[in-house]
This record gives C-alpha cells, sequence and structure tokens, in this order.
C-alpha cells in the first residue's frame, strides 16, 4: 500500500496532507512525494516530515505524466493517489482497502470530497455544491467521476489500463495515464469503465480539498474541468460506456440555456411592467428552495442560509455556466484550457 502526493510548490498544504496520512487507521506502508518541478520548499518539506521523494525528470505530462513516473517506481498491490492539498478522514484507507477486499470487481474507492471551512461568499457556495454532490453520490450509489483529489485504486487495474492504450484506449501505448489528458482523474474514469471496472465513492470516505480563493481560480479550474471532460469525451467518440456522460454535457447545455433564457425573459416582464406572480410558479419555486435547503443541510447553518437565499446560488450557477460556455468554446476550436497553480494568502487548511 503506498500514497503518492503528486505536488507542485505545495510546500505550504504539504504538512496537512502528510499528517492526514499518518492519522490512518490502517497506516499506509510508504508515502512518495511526486516533486513536478518544484521551486520552493516542497522537497525538503516532505522530507523533513519522513516521506520519499521522487522528483520528475522531464515531464511534459502535467500530474499525468508525474504519476506514471511515480508508478514506474513504485511496487505495491494498491496505490492511493492524494493531491498534496488533500487531507482525508483517519479511517479513508481502511474502508478503501475492505470493499476492495470484498468486492473483486472494483477497480478503485474514491473519496467524495468537501471543501476547507469557507472563508468568504464564494467558497461558502462552492462548498454547498461539494455538499449536494456528496449527496447525489449517496443517493444515486453512482460515481461519476473517480476524484483525483484521493482515490486508492489497484495497481493490477492500472496495469490492465496501461496494456490497452493505444488500442482500446486512447493514450501512449504502456502509459497508465494518459498524458494529453488535462483531467486525467476523469480519463482514468473513462479508462477503467471502458474495461468492465466498477468504481465505489462512499460518503463516509471524506476527503477535504482547497477552495478557489477569487472567481477568476474558479472560473480558471471549472474551464479545465469541463474542457477536460469534452476532449475525453472527443478521444473515446460515443460508446455503452460514454453514452451516459455525453448526455451529461447536453444537460448541462440545455440547463445554461434554460436559465440564462429565464433571467433575460423575467428581466424583460419586469422592464415593460408585466411581469406578475403565479400562484403555481411560485409553488414549483418553493419545491426547488426546498430541494436545495435539503441537500446542503449536512453543511451547517451557514450553508442552509445561503441556500435559502436562493439568488446567490443562482448566480453562482449562472457562473459555472458560463465556464461551460468557455470551455466548449475552447474545445471547439481545439485550444487548451491551461493549467493554473493557486497562490493562497495563508495555504495552512483550517480545521484539518
Amino acid at each position: 500500500m503506498v500514497a503518492l502526493v503528486p505536488a507542485h510548490d505545495e510546500a505550504e498544504a504539504l504538512p496537512a496532507t502528510l499528517a492526514s496520512l499518518r492519522a490512518q487507521t490502517r497506516p499506509v506502508d510508504r508515502v512518495l512525494v511526486v516533486s513536478d518541478n518544484s521551486t520552493d520548499g516542497t522537497v525538503e518539506v516532505a522530507r523533513r516530515l519522513g516521506a520519499d521523494v521522487l522528483e520528475t525528470v522531464g515531464n511534459t505530462g502535467r500530474k499525468a505524466g508525474a504519476l506514471n513516473q511515480a508508478l514506474g517506481a513504485v511496487e505495491a498491490e494498491n496505490v492511493l493517489v492524494l493531491d498534496a492539498d488533500t487531507s482525508i478522514a483517519p479511517t479513508f484507507v481502511e474502508e478503501g482497502l475492505a470493499l476492495l477486499d470484498g468486492r473483486p470487481d472494483l477497480a478503485a474507492v474514491g473519496g467524495a470530497f468537501r471543501g476547507t471551512p469557507p472563508r468568504s461568499l464564494l467558497e461558502q457556495l462552492q462548498s454547498n455544491e461539494y455538499e449536494r454532490y456528496a449527496v447525489q453520490i449517496d443517493v444515486t450509489g453512482r460515481t461519476a467521476v473517480l476524484t483525483g483529489t484521493a482515490a486508492l485504486i489497484r495497481t493490477e487495474a492500472l496495469a490492465d489500463v496501461a496494456r490497452h492504450r493505444g488500442t482500446l484506449l486512447p493514450g501512449p501505448p504502456g502509459a497508465v495515464y494518459d498524458p494529453g489528458a488535462i483531467t486525467e482523474d476523469s480519463e482514468l474514469t473513462l479508462a477503467l469503465r471502458t474495461l468492465g471496472y466498477e468504481l465505489a465513492s462512499p460518503t463516509s470516505m471524506s476527503c477535504t480539498t482547497e477552495l478557489m480563493p477569487t472567481a477568476r481560480d474558479l472560473h480558471r479550474q471549472r474551464v479545465r474541468w469541463y474542457k477536460g471532460m469534452l476532449d475525453n469525451l472527443r478521444a473515446y467518440g460515443v460508446t455503452r460506456v460514454t453514452a451516459r456522460y455525453v448526455g451529461q454535457q447536453v444537460m448541462i447545455a440545455l440547463g445554461a440555456l434554460m436559465l440564462m433564457s429565464l433571467v433575460v425573459l423575467t428581466a424583460l416582464t419586469v422592464a415593460v411592467g408585466t411581469f406578475r406572480f403565479v400562484p403555481f410558479w411560485l409553488a414549483v419555486g418553493a419545491v426547488l428552495v426546498a430541494e436545495r435547503l435539503v441537500t446542503v443541510w449536512g453543511g451547517g447553518p451557514r450553508a442552509r442560509a445561503l441556500a435559502t437565499l436562493v439568488l446567490p446560488e443562482l448566480g453562482y450557477d449562472m457562473f459555472l455556466q458560463l465556464a461551460f460556455v468557455r470551455a466548449c468554446l475552447l474545445a471547439a476550436t481545439d485550444r487548451d484550457a491551461g493549467w493554473h497553480h493557486v497562490q493562497h494568502a495563508s495555504t495552512a487548511p483550517a480545521g484539518t
């Protein structure tokens, strides 16, 4: 059992991440921090805290390339891929291994990610979004994406992926992660599902990751996420596995169109003086507000208060949809979304 922690200039975030690994009820056998072109004290901090360090050589494949180099240097039955800015629950490894031992069909177990304690309205909006995503996983039992923040994966399944690259799967032959993918987690999800493996993400296996501190950081993050999935789906084409994901992208596009149309039409009716309240639509709106409130209930009083206000989350949804529109434009013109390293005024995660 080896923990791989890919890191680029994460000297300040690493202590909390490594502390969460030391606190596991089932300790990992080795911690390997994969420093990818770091220019701060990432290497020194990792070694001081007892982790092994691998510094990438000539990597141009971003996180995917760094992980490929690390996987070539370790031998283990299972690997835990953990982002350097993420902390996991103390029972994460124990629960994940128990699931893998009990279900041979499972290739990997991912975490249900949540944000660090919000310090602003923007961060609270993201926290509410993550809370709803965890509820969705819990209710449906379906792992849409094996999150790259924290995932426990069988190396046997990863080797199977590497064997099928260049034939059944896109990507260079022999590579576990496709270095051409800007969202390596969603690409690996498609690869594993294409090979017939199952995935799981129990909500009890929680992981806490950083929230984007500014609107610019959030926009760039989401454009990369959306663009990455669009690129991955284009590489795989429409198959039995990808059909569901293609449908999700279509629904996101339709949702963006409908929400923006609703806002424009409402503004026009107000402007010309024809706006009026209709009891039926007020009742429908009340149901939607109740749903949004219930799905963030576990986030605490601040999450519930924000959900009740409705309008801030409506604006947040529109903000995310604009990011999706930009990602579609980048995908249509075959331009790269790029990679953005977030700088925090203070990166020490609160409450970890």
